[in-house]
């Protein structure tokens, strides 16, 4: 599991995330959705210890928290001279001692997470060869490599097709139910994030304004008083709640 408590993020003056509080279970998958500057990156990032934070994010599970915790960045770094495979290989790095070198298992592990993603023509091309969305399956294919308990997911599928977007959203969701993997995401497709996460947690100006199932938080109220738009919303036979903006 992870556990917010009054969570702050300042850059300088400015407040981004104020005063954060949530309890993500073990298995379960929480949606992050609020506009651009809303501060859900930057509560991602705080999550993984990339930026300082005030307050308290707690884990299910000691050890190192680069085994306890994968993340797909929005916007990752890439060298482009890389193979395929060896960008994946890295999500091995925190099994590896400083002095060591990859097991063959952890290169099986490797080879698995490609495959997984239909990835397995791109492992010996270099990055700089490939489209956004190739590079961007291959950062997710990198943190499903680490095996951690608790995935962290900011845009993982801005720059994928629908197809790949279906593709990798349902990976995910497989390795919950396989693995009991916990799951924070951020996300802007807010049809897709009510389809897969479990609850979602609607931030502004770095605030919690509300929270709970997709139907309680996607509602056009909040739609129009949050992000400013003006949209349909409706339910599919199969509960799917459906977002659509008008003109």
């Amino acid at each position: 599991m992870i556990r917010f408590g009054g969570v702050n993020v300042r850059y300088g003056r400015r407040t981004v995330v104020d005063g954060f509080s949530a309890h993500v279970a073990a298995g379960e998958w929480l949606g992050l959705i609020g506009p651009n500057g809303a501060g859900k990156s930057s509560l991602l990032k705080a999550a993984v210890g990339i930026v300082p934070h005030i307050g308290t994010i707690e884990l299910g599970a000691t050890g190192p928290r680069a085994r306890l915790v994968a993340y797909v960045p929005q916007e990752p770094m890439l060298p482009g001279d890389m193979s395929g495979f060896e960008y994946v290989l890295l999500g091995r790095a925190p099994y590896i001692g400083y002095f060591g070198t990859e097991s063959d298992e952890d290169r099986a592990i490797a080879r698995r997470a490609l495959a997984r993603l239909d990835l397995a023509d791109f492992a010996a091309r270099p990055l700089g060869e490939l489209s956004g969305g190739e590079r961007q399956r291959l950062v997710i294919a990198r943190a499903l490599a680490t095996e951690a308990p608790v995935l962290i997911l900011d845009e993982p599928t801005s720059a994928l097709d629908i197809g790949h977007q279906q593709q990798a959203l349902d990976l995910v969701a497989g390795l919950r139910e396989e693995r009991g993997l916990t799951v924070v995401s951020a996300m802007h497709d807010l049809t897709l994030a009510g389809m897969y996460a479990d609850r979602l947690v609607l931030l502004h100006e770095g605030r919690t304004v509300a929270e709970g199932r997709a139907h309680e938080v996607l509602t056009e109220g909040h739609l129009a008083a949050y992000y400013g738009v003006r949209a349909s919303v409706t339910r599919a036979d199969d509960g799917t709640v459906v977002v659509v903006p008008r003109r």
